[in-house]
């Protein structure tokens, strides 16, 4: 039992210290907000100021993976296979 409460214990550890050195990448405060705290809904494609590189990519991918749930629901909805 004290083997596997130490085991748990060292991996908790590890899992911090990784988790720690992975989050300190980021030196100094946070850089302030753009004047308004949302991207606009009217241009998807850009990129608000302030945001991290890679940003305008994921919001791709978020469009896209957004696209396929709406037609697969679509598609479970529609009566086309039944």
């Amino acid at each position: 039992m004290r083997v596997a409460r130490a085991a748990a214990a060292l991996a908790v550890a590890a899992l911090t210290v990784a988790l720690t050195a992975g989050c300190a990448q980021h030196d100094g405060t946070a850089s302030k907000p753009a004047s308004s705290g949302t991207p606009s809904a009217s241009s998807p494609g850009s990129a608000p100021s302030g945001a991290p590189s890679g940003y305008a990519d994921m919001r791709k991918k978020v469009d896209a993976a957004e696209s396929a749930v709406a037609a697969a629901d679509r598609d479970a909805a529609s009566d086309a296979d039944r």
